[in-house]
């Protein structure tokens, strides 16, 4: 069994207190056992699971796993923390703000030989699931991502590209690794409006645009229109909904983590996937705060 703390109870901490208490039968998740949750507020219990202090949380030796669900801004503080505590860490995405400091921390991690596992529910979804079936083998010749969706905080969930990195995910699961040939953003502050632009080459050098457009009262929604030479994509999968939840499928993965069930190889396509996505978010952060220069 590995004793295990989550920290932070938003909309995602108070999702993994319930899948952790209800694992699926003779699932990996059996094996994790909760001891507590750490929050800047004072919530007393939750589901007869007690608050405890996150220093309490870093020096029981009982402990020996903890999922950060914090806002974007303090992954890299707790990653750091528990890793330092010898803990195995599940943190959501985006792991850190910045690609260099995500490297030092899966060094860490290596270095004192725990899990960090990053979550990535949006390859889990059986829309994106049945999305990858039927892109499978073709040969693309341009395409588009654009998602829609409520104003963020960027003070906590970080530039568009960190906190938009589920998007960035799908592009490099299906076609591979992509180079940034120029990013941009348009902004309207005092509407709390974003629209981040950016342009890819596949190493086929086929050309991908994704675009992340965020403000108040628009609506939570994907549109892809990937062109293939066999033809276009331009709307995204009806798929039924899974019998098992996205977090719960995470859980799943994080515990076989721990029970030392994934291949090596397996672990390696996935650090490299979650590194690359990291650069490649941190490149277009780059480009879309270079000065415009004006030519006379």
């Amino acid at each position: 069994m590995f004793g295990t703390v989550v920290v932070g109870i938003g909309i995602a901490g108070s999702v993994r207190i319930r899948d952790i208490l209800n694992p699926l039968p003779s699932s990996p998740s059996e094996h994790l056992k909760l001891f507590g949750f750490v929050s800047r507020r004072t919530l007393g219990n939750i589901d007869e699971v007690k608050q405890i202090s996150l220093q309490d949380a870093l020096g029981n030796k009982e402990i020996q796993a903890a999922i950060i669900s914090t806002d974007n801004k303090s992954h890299e503080e707790n990653v750091r923390m528990f890793l330092e505590a010898g803990k195995h860490v599940l943190v959501e995405y985006p792991m850190a703000l910045s690609a260099s400091t995500a490297r030092e921390l899966w060094e860490m991690a290596e270095h004192k030989g725990k899990i960090l596992h990053v979550e990535h529910i949006e390859l889990l979804t059986e829309e994106y699931k049945q999305l990858k079936k039927e892109v499978a083998g073709k040969e693309l010749v341009k395409g588009t991502l654009h998602f829609t969706g409520g104003a963020l905080d960027e003070e906590r969930s970080g530039f568009p590209a960190f906190s938009g990195i589920a998007r960035l995910t799908w592009l490099v699961d299906l076609f591979g690794d992509l180079t940034v040939t120029s990013a941009t953003r348009e902004e309207q502050k005092e509407k709390n409006y974003s629209k981040m632009t950016a342009h890819f080459q596949t190493e086929n050098k086929k050309p991908l645009t994704w675009i992340e457009e965020r403000g108040p009262g628009l609506r939570r929604d994907k549109k892809i229109n990937f062109c293939f030479k066999s033809g276009c994509l331009e709307n995204l999968p009806e798929a039924p909904r899974s019998a098992v939840g996205i977090f719960m499928q995470d859980q799943n993965l994080f515990a076989k983590k721990l029970l030392g069930q994934v291949s090596r190889e397996e672990l390696a396509a996935e650090k490299w996937r979650i590194l690359r996505c990291l650069d490649l978010a941190e490149e277009i952060q780059q480009h879309c705060e270079r000065p415009v220069k004006i030519h006379s």
